[in-house]
């Protein structure tokens, strides 16, 4: 039997004895330092909100779970949820945030001023313009839950042992083999991190960056209220409030209210208490109360309740919680010591959601919900830096409750990582944004003139305020230009890997969908799945030598993926940072690039998905025909110390053809009128190949590979849900992603990703439907509160036959 040991007997370490006994996994032991069940860590103090509408999938259904789990434990106040708007800005992101409710099945609504205060008579009705109401939020009671858990799964097999320090993760081979204590050694197979905020220690331990800081957060309690007068202590019947524009939430204790505040400065804990005796009030997690940082909050709540009033803040306390750089939690196996796992930054609302997902991926290898934007794998090494987690968690601080727009980037740190053509974009006035660490440019000012230009029907509408942040009609040059003339786009930050060594070949084949066993030369669009056959990558593959391979790939998550599988013998290594790539795309590329080489670089010489290493401007570089915007032309790499060089030589070379350079938001656009998939936006784990609408990319007929058993016999034809293409009706409409899409009326689907046509004149949106939909088909994606009508079409919306990508 396997033997699990799990670290941290909180909310999260409770809830993973539980779905592992549940699953049969007995041979379970959870230690603390802290004394059972009050240990001392965040669960202890956490006042216990739970709030599920997210922007993300993946946590709305962990909250969810969470709730109906501790419903069944007796350890929720079902009170329901509200969200108050003050300002007509937040009123507007209720709405945005109410979408969100409704792409992921949460019931909830948009409630008016009257209904506020019928809900919650303190409230100063003049003050705000409505609510989202979620009737299903509530309060857990997570101490309680921890004594419940811990019964529970005690009662299957589990052992928790309290006061007792863990010293150290023991391990031999790259295994972890046990726990070792002050006085022993507990035996492991696997080991489960869910320290909290101790966790950055207990990673160390295993030799793993896990980067969170501990920050305090404040909470206080006021004296009694004449309007709670007789409220039962124990059973509150107020829904939980936040008033996110002074970042401020509300719960109710008996004829008391708890206020929690996120409006102070930023408080990192870098020394913590040891956990000796631990009480309801004094505990390692709770540090001593601010008054002077709490005093602007508390006049903010009186305006918002004026009832308090008449009363003061008796009481509170600094609490400690876990953040991180992208404010996400932290789940995932390390990618150096097999069997050590962590599941950090993990509030309550997720708890039990985020633990049957991990317990899901330990018994079974993969999660039912996709675990991407949790997997600690997910960062950079530039993210993994002390300094960068330590400012950037502070940021999350700051801005977590602050409306904040998709593509809104962060202002420091930045230029961590720039390509070798960065001087060169800033000369051309280029907008940046960031993503992974990578200044990534999204327009260029100096295309700017070249609208006046632009035929009538490229020029696209004046989009409203929300879909014009971090856009420019600029844009719209650019994808004119790549469709017309040839531009050139900075393709760095996209992750490559080179595969190499014997056996490399029968790796690749064995982790991917396609034929890989071609000639030297030859390029493969191919994916990558899970054992239960959902899309866990699409990759390309080019095999530039018999057993080396360059495998572009979607992040750090899949470099930990190849490494953690690779065979003796076989090397995957990360050549992304001393290597760059230009991409040369349009239909008078060849006319750009063959002067400048003397291989032959016409369709037959070099045909579509086919490589080759060579010579451009003197310059050694490989050059892949692919094209993400479908049109003719390459992409080209070369070493980081040569790109400036090759990137002036083509910039020289296409003076005479009209070449610009071009950002992110014209790829988007081109990419979406080609049909092409964004993985991890467009399709995850949650969605096999012929629902995602990949399935060319799938040849059961090479031989065996992972997920090829589970997808045996699905088709397009059998998928209950398919990845559409939207096309909206108005014309003018940008959705940016996650709005709820309505079919006969019915919220039955989420749009995944969205940008304006420029070629086809009407913006496009993909989207999740029911495989019962039709081309032709009418629906209406739901924006900002009003319905927006679109026609499901068919792709890709340009060229259909190929004809310019492979002239």
């Amino acid at each position: 039997m396997t033997r699990v040991v799990i670290i941290g007997a909180g909310i999260v370490g409770a809830n993973l004895a539980d779905e592992l006994t549940l699953r049969g996994w007995t041979d379970v032991t959870v230690l603390d330092q802290g004394p059972l069940p009050l240990t001392g860590g965040s669960t202890s103090h956490a006042p216990g909100l739970v709030f599920q509408t997210n922007p993300s999938k993946a946590m709305t259904e962990f909250a969810g779970y969470t709730v109906a789990k501790l419903l069944d434990l007796g350890c929720f106040h079902q009170v329901g949820g509200m969200e108050v708007a003050s300002t007509a800005a937040r009123w507007e992101d209720l709405k945005r945030k109410h979408g969100w409710a409704t792409s992921w099945g949460v019931e909830a609504r948009l409630i008016d001023p009257d209904e506020c205060v019928r809900r919650w008579p303190m409230l100063d009705r003049n003050r705000i313009f409505g609510a989202l109401y979620v009737p299903t939020d509530g309060l857990a009671v997570a101490s309680r839950a921890v004594d419940e858990l811990i019964k529970r799964a005690s009662s299957r097999g589990a052992r928790f042992v309290g006061s007792t320090r863990v010293t150290g993760i023991e391990q031999a081979n790259g295994h972890v083999t046990g726990v070792k204590t002050a006085d022993d050694v507990v035996p492991a197979d696997i080991v489960v991190s869910c320290a909290g905020f101790w966790g950055r220690e207990i990673g160390e331990m295993a030799g793993m960056t896990v980067p969170l800081l501990p920050l305090a957060h404040q909470y206080a309690k006021t004296g009694q209220l004449a309007e709670l007068a007789g409220a039962d202590p124990v059973h509150p019947a107020l829904p939980i409030l936040r008033h996110q524009d002074q970042d401020l939430y509300f719960r109710q204790h008996g004829d008391r209210l708890g206020i929690g505040s996120y409006a102070h400065r930023p408080m990192p804990v870098d020394k913590f208490a040891e956990p000796g005796e631990v009480t309801a009030s004094a505990m390692p997690s709770m540090l001593p109360f601010t008054e002077d940082d709490f005093a602007p909050s508390w006049e903010e709540s009186k305006l918002l309740l004026p009832a308090l009033g008449q009363t003061k803040a008796e009481e509170g306390f600094n609490g400690i919680f876990s953040f991180t750089p992208d404010g996400g939690s932290l789940v995932g196996e390390s990618a150096d010591v097999r069997g050590f796992w962590i599941a950090e930054a993990i509030w309550v609302t997720h708890s039990a959601g985020i633990a049957k997902a991990v317990a899901e991926s330990i018994v079974d290898g993969r999660s039912e919900t996709d675990l991407h934007e949790l997997d600690v794998h997910r960062f950079e090494d530039v993210q993994l830096a002390p300094e960068y987690i330590r400012e950037t968690a502070q940021q999350n601080f700051v801005e977590i409750y602050d409306v904040l727009h998709p593509l809104q980037p962060r202002l420091s740190p930045r230029d961590l990582r720039v390509s070798p053509f960065h001087a060169r974009q800033r000369e051309l006035g280029a907008v940046f944004l960031e993503a992974g660490g990578w200044e990534r440019p999204h327009w260029f000012e100096a295309n700017a003139s070249l609208l006046k230009d632009l035929p009538h029907d490229f020029l696209p509408p004046a989009r409203d305020a929300w879909a014009g942040q971090f856009h420019s009609p600029i844009v719209a040059a650019e994808a004119w230009h790549t469709r017309n003339r040839v531009a050139m786009y900075d393709m760095t930050p996209l992750k490559r890997v080179e595969v190499s060594g014997p056996g490399s070949l029968e790796f690749l084949q064995g982790l991917t969908t396609n034929q890989l066993a071609k000639s030297v030369g030859s390029v493969t669009y191919t994916l990558m799945l899970d054992d239960a056959g959902g899309v866990r990558s699409d990759i390309t593959v080019a095999r530039l030598e018999p057993e080396l391979f360059q495998v572009g790939i979607n992040g750090n998550i899949d470099v930990a993926y190849l490494r953690g599988r690779a065979p003796e013998g076989v090397r995957v290594v990360d050549t992304t940072g001393g290597t760059c790539c230009v991409g040369v795309w349009g239909p008078l590329a060849r006319d750009l690039v063959q002067p400048l080489s003397a291989e032959d670089l016409s369709h037959t010489g070099l045909k579509y998905f086919r490589g080759r290493r060579a010579r451009i401007a003197g310059v050694p570089v490989t050059i892949l025909r692919l094209s993400y915007v479908g049109e003719l032309g390459w992409e080209i790499y070369t070493s980081a110390d040569n790109g400036q060089r090759l990137w002036d030589a083509l910039w020289r070379a296409g003076q005479s053809l009209g070449v610009i350079a071009a950002g992110r938001g014209a790829f988007n656009s081109l990419r979406l009128e080609k049909g092409y998939r964004l993985w991890g936006t467009d399709m995850t784990t949650e969605h096999d190949p012929y629902e995602a609408g990949v399935g060319f990319a799938v040849r059961p007929a090479k031989g065996e590979f992972a997920g090829r058993a589970a997808i045996e016999g699905r088709s397009e034809e059998t998928s209950a849900r398919r990845l559409c293409c939207l096309t909206v009706d108005d014309g003018r409409t940008v959705v940016l992603g996650k709005e709820p899409v309505f079919v006969d009326g019915a919220a039955t689907g989420y749009v995944t990703s969205a940008a304006y046509g420029y070629t086809i004149g009407r913006p496009i949106a993909y989207a999740w439907l029911p495989g019962a939909v039709e081309i032709g088909d009418q629906v209406e994606i739901e924006y900002f509160g009003r319905r927006v009508a679109a026609t499901v079409a068919a792709e890709p919306l340009v060229d259909p036959g190929m004809e310019r990508i492979r002239r």
